[in-house]
């Protein structure tokens, strides 16, 4: 992974984040992920919801960046996504999950981005997931699926993430498949990003609550993380080891 882990009490995030196409082997299980995530919970019944572009070739049989929503919840102990399992409830007829994330980001070449917002209905409680500029309410998951994660998150993700069978050893792209100091045009970006507070009000996140980092920094770096103008922002990503 290379990203930002951030904890306080937490009742929605939100990002853009730039789209790219990270390169995965296609016969690989592998897959590779940028997106946003909020959980809950002691380690081995961790409850989340998340929401991600992602290359995974053997799950749609192409290298293709697609959009899915992304949950793990009491009952199932398991990760679950878009329609796979039974909790998601969908109200958007526009936004397709598994549908393709269009246009994508060319390097050093035009750049286009998709945001993602997610927050806790203070009324009923249940967690919905928004896309897009005009914030287009995709669904959202009823607060009954979930028992820790049913009042609040406590930590969050930015960034992405590299998961499967080779995904150490021959590790897959993660954003544009350029380290992150390459900057604007070359290495994927997150900015934007921000929290809910327990006032329902988004806020940009407090910098001494963070953990920045890559989980193997000769595959994955973070570059230029700080909070400015333009509210938190990062570069992100590399090759793996495919360069």
């Amino acid at each position: 992974m290379a990203g930002i882990r951030y904890s306080d009490d937490l009742y929605g995030v939100r990002a853009t984040i730039n789209a790219y196409e990270p390169k995965v082997k296609k016969g690989s299980k592998d897959i590779s992920q940028s997106g946003v995530l909020i959980d809950n919970g002691p380690k081995s019944q961790e409850e989340a919801v998340g929401a991600c572009y992602s290359v995974a070739p053997n799950s749609t049989g192409d290298t293709f960046a697609r959009f899915h929503v992304v949950w793990r919840d009491s009952r199932l102990h398991k990760p679950c996504y878009d329609h796979v399992c039974p909790g998601f409830v969908q109200v958007s007829h526009r936004v397709g999950l598994g549908g393709r994330v269009l246009p994508i980001s060319v390097y050093n070449g035009p750049q286009y981005v998709i945001d993602i917002y997610i927050f806790k209905d203070p009324k009923t409680a249940n967690w919905w997931v928004m896309y897009g500029e005009e914030k287009t309410p995709i669904g959202y998951w009823p607060s009954s699926l979930f028992s820790h994660f049913k009042d609040k998150g406590i930590s969050s993700f930015w960034g992405g993430f590299v998961q499967g069978p080779t995904a150490s050893s021959d590790s897959p792209q993660i954003g544009s498949g350029h380290v992150a100091s390459e900057g604007y045009g070359k290495a994927a970006f997150m900015r934007d990003i921000q929290i809910v507070d327990n006032n329902n009000k988004l806020v940009t996140p407090n910098r001494h609550k963070d953990l920045v980092g890559s989980s193997d920094k000769k595959k994955y770096s973070i570059d230029g993380y700080k909070v400015d103008n333009h509210g938190m922002h990062m570069y992100y990503g590399g090759p793996g080891n495919l360069v």
